[in-house]
């Protein structure tokens, strides 16, 4: 802190005093739209409006669109913790001493992190290029997953043919599922896991079609992130 931060009001007041109230109101501002927006988000996903994300805040659009001038920007400052706790999950999974317990312990983590929070659950099956601190979360938690995989199989408890596709693949399933079944069946997500999980177990009960492209995989998440910068959930007008 500085001098001129430790400035109180009085005679001798300077214009630059007045600036750190207004510091503050910015920064309470801006927390306050990232509470709300996490609430929104985790209710109803991230096709939530920028608008409605203003009415959870109290705040005017235009007030929300000076803190984060496109729905991502939001978007990653909401999720950033959330993001750290999923590659973490892939850490705690590594210290466990049985492969198998590890690898499905972190899926069953990581479909329950979808369960608990629907813009989470969209954040998963989605890539924001732009956002490096983001992304680089997503690769620790993905070289992670790699190094899971390798431990299973050696173990012989995770078929051969499993890959790391087959994780988004899995993301992407379980996403839908928790939007399909919401309020009216939220343990529905539990089920499907269980039985994912069963069918990566090794001997394998028959061959596999070949997955997705690696690159193919990107472009589809790429292309889900692009709508939330949709004129309709995104973007100033």
């Amino acid at each position: 802190m500085n001098l001129r931060d430790q400035h109180v009001g009085g005679i001798g007041d300077t214009p630059h005093s007045a600036a750190a109230p207004k510091r503050s109101d910015a920064e309470r501002n801006r927390a306050r739209i990232i509470v709300a927006a996490r609430a929104v988000f985790g209710r109803d996903g991230l096709n939530a409006s920028m608008a409605s994300v203003a009415r959870e805040t109290g705040v005017g659009v235009a007030t929300l669109f000076r803190h984060f001038p496109t729905k991502e920007n939001l978007v990653v400052a909401v999720f950033a913790d959330r993001m750290k706790a999923y590659a973490q999950a892939t850490t705690d999974a590594l210290a466990d001493p049985d492969p198998w317990n590890g690898f499905t312990g972190y899926i069953e983590a990581v479909c329950g992190m979808q369960a608990a929070d629907r813009g989470f659950a969209d954040i998963l099956t989605m890539s924001f290029p732009d956002a490096q601190a983001l992304e680089s979360l997503r690769d620790q938690a993905y070289q992670g997953f790699v190094e899971l995989i390798g431990r299973a199989k050696e173990g012989g408890r995770l078929r051969e043919d499993f890959t790391s596709r087959d994780l988004v693949l899995l993301l992407m399933a379980n996403a839908g599922v928790l939007s399909a079944t919401g309020d009216a069946a939220p343990d529905a997500w539990r089920r499907f896991v269980a039985w994912m999980i069963q069918s990566f177990q090794a001997p394998a009960r028959g061959p596999l079609p070949d997955p997705p492209e690696d690159a193919a995989l990107y472009e589809a998440m790429r292309r889900a992130s692009h709508n939330v910068n949709s004129p309709e959930t995104g973007k100033r007008r």
